[in-house]
C-alpha cells in the first residue's frame, strides 16, 4: 500500500459522515497516513471549501483523498469537483464500482472501492479499481447484508483478487493491525477510532458517548433499507421496536426523516439522533490529536509482534 498510494504507514482514515472533514484529513496526511474527506454528507460547494481547506492545512496534500457514496444523487458532481481540484484518490462505496472507476481512471486517479463479500471483490477488480477495502461486519455506519465478520472476510477478499486488499471493520488499534496484516490485508482503513479526535468534526457529546460505550451499545439496523450499525440510544429502541413488529422499508424511512444523522453526529443529540459508529467502540478509552493516535497505534503494532510467540 505505501508503493499504490503516497503514505509513510499503511492506514486509511475513513471517510465518514458528519465526521471526517478539511481538519481531520489535513491531520491525518501530515501523521503519514491517507486524510479522507468523507463526501457523503456535503453538498459539491461544500466539499469543495473542506477540500481547499484540507490542501492548505496539510504539507502533504498528495496525501488527501475523498470518499464518495454512489447512491447519492450528486456523487458524480462531487467526484468531478474532486478531480478537478487535484485529488488523486478516490474511494467509491455503497454502489456499483464500474459506474466510475474507468472515468477515474482516465483523470489519472487511484480508484479504490470498500466492498463487504469476496464476490464484490472480483466485480472491483474486473472494473478496474487499484485496490479493494473490504469491510467487515464490526465496522460503523453503512454496512454489508451478509453480515461476514472481518476475520473471516478479510482472508476470502485475498483469496479471490490480485490487487491489494486494505482491511476495514472494528479495527481501533494496533492488535488489530497486525491481525488484519496476518490475514493478508496489504493496509488497513480505520474509521471509528478517528470520531474521538480532537480534529474530528464530531459533537463533543458523540466522542463523550464513545469513551463510555461497552461491548454492546451498538448493533446493526435497517436491513431492509440499508444496513447501518448504531449505537444504541432512543432513537435506535424506536428503529428496534418497529423492525420488531416487521415494519415495512417504507416506515423505516418515515421514521428516519431528514436530518438524523447530522442531529446525532454534528449536533449532539444522542438521543434523537442516528449515531453511526463501529463496534470497537469500547475499545476507545481517549480524545487525542490524530498525531498522537497515529504514533500509538505504531507502539502498539510493534509490540503486538514482539508478543507473538512461535509455533
Amino acid at each position: 500500500m505505501t508503493t499504490l498510494l503516497p503514505v509513510k504507514y499503511p492506514i486509511i482514515q475513513a471517510g465518514m459522515v458528519w465526521v471526517s472533514g478539511a481538519k481531520l484529513a489535513a491531520a491525518s496526511a501530515n501523521a503519514g497516513i491517507l486524510g479522507v474527506i468523507g463526501a457523503g454528507s456535503m453538498k459539491p460547494e461544500l466539499l469543495e471549501q473542506h477540500i481547499l481547506k484540507a490542501q492548505s492545512l496539510t504539507s502533504h496534500p498528495e496525501r488527501l483523498a475523498v470518499n464518495v457514496p454512489l447512491l447519492y444523487e450528486k456523487s458524480k458532481e462531487q467526484l468531478e469537483t474532486a478531480i478537478r481540484l487535484g485529488i488523486k484518490i478516490i474511494i467509491t462505496s455503497a454502489g456499483s464500482p464500474k459506474t466510475y472507476t474507468k472515468w477515474l481512471k482516465d483523470q489519472g486517479a487511484t480508484v479504490i472501492h470498500v466492498t463487504s463479500r469476496p464476490e464484490l471483490a472480483k466485480k472491483c477488480e474486473a472494473a478496474g479499481c487499484d485496490a479493494i477495502i473490504a469491510e467487515g461486519f464490526e465496522a460503523g455506519g453503512h454496512n454489508g447484508r451478509d453480515e461476514i465478520t472481518t476475520m473471516v472476510l478479510i482472508p476470502q477478499v485475498v483469496d479471490a483478487v490480485k490487487i491489494p486488499v486494505i482491511a476495514a471493520g472494528g479495527i481501533v488499534d494496533g492488535r488489530g493491525i497486525a491481525a488484519a496484516f496476518a490475514l493478508g490485508a496489504q493496509g488497513v482503513q480505520l474509521g471509528t477510532r478517528f470520531v474521538a479526535t480532537i480534529e474530528s468534526s464530531a459533537h463533543e457529546n458523540f466522542k463523550q458517548a464513545i469513551l463510555s460505550s461497552h461491548p454492546s451499545s451498538t448493533m446493526l439496523m435497517m436491513k431492509k433499507h440499508v444496513p447501518v450499525r448504531l449505537m444504541k440510544n432512543a432513537f435506535f429502541n424506536e428503529v428496534k421496536k418497529l423492525e420488531d413488529q416487521g415494519a415495512s422499508e417504507e416506515e423505516i424511512v418515515t421514521l428516519l426523516g431528514h436530518g438524523r444523522a447530522k442531529a446525532g453526529m454534528l449536533d449532539g443529540d444522542m438521543q434523537n439522533g442516528e449515531i453511526e459508529i463501529g463496534q470497537g467502540c469500547s475499545l476507545i478509552h481517549d480524545c487525542p490529536s490524530v498525531a498522537q493516535v497515529v504514533n500509538q497505534l505504531i507502539l502498539d503494532y510493534q509490540k503486538t509482534l514482539s508478543l507473538i510467540a512461535p509455533l
